[in-house]
């Protein structure tokens, strides 16, 4: 078993497109472009731990082999934010040519989103000079933080959110790998608290797999220190039925705990509404009341205060039911 510094992130990296998964259509694009060993500056737009940064790295590996190192520069934006990161380890990079002739470079920039907009400037001025040489990869999650001069000259490929399906096929490729046992109930508690994000998942069972070879959904939910689906069902349950002290106290549970902060309550409470049997009316109140008290606390409101404001609100929806 590898010790916690040891990431398997990198240990169960893709070494081929033909591996990545869920993506199969962007990786059918991709495959095109290493046959003809040529491709248009590119966007891969999509949520975090879809494969985003591995399809650009598998992509280099196989268009480039033993070469990689010499033709291949990946630079994570939100390292270096400002316009020197552009005017000086990319504008270097661009302007030095290949050891092998006619060899195309390929800038990589991770979370090119977190890049100011005086950066993205100067890096457009940069993709326009060197484009008879170097290709510019963009990683952003969200693509409309791209300024418009930027998108026009890169293809955009849309990452979608992986699959239960395919979560559960790359669980139990670890599982068998490492010698875990993960029951039913494990494998949907990890769904569950990695929300779509193939590198949490990763990270969740390493932690789970150093202290025990058997899995269990209890461990999972104390490591990535979230609430059963359960319980916060529970809370929400009794804010409808008017009792408000039993959801103070489930509150309680939440925050202290597994000490989850008044974001992380609320992303769960979302989640459980739309779950819930309720009446459609009912629902959309419950939801619209979630996203204000989510704004509030992002704009620096108190956690706790807002918490229970949003319960207490809850329990009058029944008084007016």
């Amino acid at each position: 078993m590898p010790a916690l510094d040891q990431s398997w992130t990198e240990k169960y990296r893709p070494a081929k497109l033909s591996e990545v998964i869920g993506q199969e259509a962007i990786v059918d694009k991709l495959k095109a472009f290493v046959k003809v060993m040529n491709f248009p500056n590119m966007i891969f737009a999509g949520s975090a731990g879809v494969g985003k940064t591995t399809s650009a790295i598998a992509m280099a590996r196989e268009m480039y082999g033993d070469k990689m190192n010499e033709a291949f520069l990946e630079l994570n934006a939100s390292d270096s934010r400002g316009i020197d990161v552009v005017r000086g380890k990319v504008k270097e990079f661009a302007r030095t040519l290949p050891l092998s002739s006619g060899l195309l470079k390929i800038i990589f920039l991770d979370e090119a989103d977190a890049l100011t907009p005086e950066a993205q400037h100067a890096l457009r001025r940069t993709m326009e000079k060197y484009s008879a040489t170097t290709r510019f990869i963009l990683s952003a999650n969200y693509a409309s933080k791209i300024i418009e001069p930027i998108q026009s000259r890169c293809v955009v490929l849309r990452f979608k959110p992986l699959t239960e399906q395919h979560m559960l096929k790359y669980i139990d490729r670890v599982a068998e790998a490492e010698s875990l046992k993960v029951d039913e109930k494990s494998k949907n508690a990890l769904i569950y608290v990695s929300e779509g994000d193939l590198r949490k998942l990763t990270n969740i069972m390493q932690s789970a797999g150093v202290s025990e070879k058997k899995i269990t959904e209890n461990l999972i939910y104390d490591i990535a220190s979230r609430a059963r689906p359960t319980e916060v069902a529970s809370m929400l349950k009794h804010a409808l039925n008017g009792e408000f002290v039993p959801a103070r106290d489930d509150l309680n549970t939440l925050t202290l705990k597994y000490g989850m902060s008044g974001e992380d309550v609320l992303l769960q409470c979302y989640r459980e509404a739309l779950n819930m049997e309720l009446e459609d009316k009912l629902k959309l109140r419950l939801i619209s009341l979630i996203g204000d008290y989510n704004f509030r606390i992002v704009e620096g409101a108190n956690d706790r205060i807002q918490l229970e404001a949003m319960l207490a609100r809850f329990a009058l929806l029944s008084k007016e039911k």
